[in-house]
């Protein structure tokens, strides 16, 4: 078990978790800004996060973990070592999250399925249809970053490194626009529209 003091600063070490006064893709403002891709640049942070989510599944009788391209892969493989299991991933073709590369999900294969952050839960979901469709059975789902603070329910055990909520204003009732302390700024890999 990792506690999530510990988890909070491996978030920060690694620059994943940010402070300050930031645009979010939705175009909300918040104080926190949340980039877990960050944190995957260091493989012994990523092993450690890996190991205390393992840990939830380790009696679950995976055989396979997969993970949504791009968050989900590396935490998926990272998983997957831990618990001596094959590691696929999902990806998008035509906007449609799908099985490529000859990967397949075996009938009656026991299956978590891992990604770095939900907000939404929108990637996980579609990865969810893809292993039932295959007619794979889904035991888990394994995050680093919950920020929807529990609010998703796959249907199925959940285990986040960290359960928290990204709290957010609309640009009209932003504190910190208020305060005009802080510039926001506008990290992230997305475009806004």
């Amino acid at each position: 078990m990792i506690s999530r003091e510990r988890v909070i600063e491996i978030l920060k070490e690694s620059e994943a978790l940010l402070e300050g006064h930031f645009i979010l893709t939705s175009g909300r403002h918040s104080n926190q800004y949340m980039q877990c891709a960050k944190v995957l640049q260091y493989p012994w942070f990523t092993e450690e996060l890996s190991a205390a989510l393992a840990e939830d599944f380790k009696d679950k009788g995976v055989e396979i973990v997969i993970g949504p391209a791009m968050g989900g892969i590396i935490i998926a493989y990272e998983l997957a070592r831990k618990l001596k299991a094959k590691n696929v991933f999902a990806e998008r073709e035509n906007g449609k999250m799908t099985l490529r590369r000859g990967f397949v999900i075996p009938k009656g294969a026991r299956v978590l399925v891992a990604e770095d952050v939900i907000t939404t839960g929108g990637s996980v979901r579609e990865v969810i249809d893809i292993v039932k469709e295959q007619g794979g059975i889904v035991v888990g789902v394994a995050l680093l970053v919950d920020r929807s603070n529990g609010a998703i329910d796959f249907g199925v055990p959940l285990s986040a490194a960290l359960t928290t909520e990204v709290i957010s204003y609309t640009p009209d009732e932003c504190p910190l626009c208020k305060a005009g302390e802080l510039p926001a700024i506008k990290p992230g890999s997305r475009s806004l529209k």
